[in-house]
């Protein structure tokens, strides 16, 4: 179920990080990139410099993707129909043991959703941005774990 992607995953993963983010439009700011983008990002650069991790699905598919990128966890989504199975925290938990000593994370401070989601998982808030260090000019919280007396505190 849970698998390390390869380059024949690249359309895939970036279906679920495209509709995954039109979903949550209003709980995140709409994404400053057209579809082609995203694909092509997705497929000559995530997924050869980074470690990325599928949610396979026998009759769906691929329906979640995490990109690990060192110690940051760069995307995390779930396509919508999927969300609140678990799915989410099971890559979560791979993020874990594949970063025993620590991770680190950006979330929209208007996803409240995905707040919860991380304090829930023992992820505490470690600096809050008004949003001038990310494209969409958005204000922007960094999640640390484990914190504050971990490496990344």
């Amino acid at each position: 179920m849970i698998r390390r992607a390869g380059p024949a995953d690249a359309v895939a993963v970036a279906e679920v990080l495209i509709t995954s983010r039109r979903a949550a439009l209003g709980a995140i700011p709409p994404s400053v990139h057209d579809d082609h983008d995203v694909r092509t990002w997705v497929a000559t650069t995530v997924i050869s410099t980074h470690e990325v991790w599928v949610v396979d699905e026998p009759d769906a598919g691929v329906v979640a993707a995490m990109v690990l990128a060192d110690d940051w966890v760069d995307q995390l989504y779930v396509v919508p129909g999927h969300a609140g199975r678990g799915l989410g925290t099971q890559l979560l938990d791979l993020a874990k043991q594949q970063r025993p000593h620590g991770l680190q994370l950006w979330t929209f401070a208007t996803n409240t959703g995905a707040q919860r989601f991380y304090l829930r998982h023992g992820f505490v808030v470690a600096q809050r941005t008004d949003g001038s260090g990310n494209e969409e000019g958005a204000p922007d919280i960094r999640f640390v774990w484990p914190a504050p007396s971990g490496p990344l505190g």
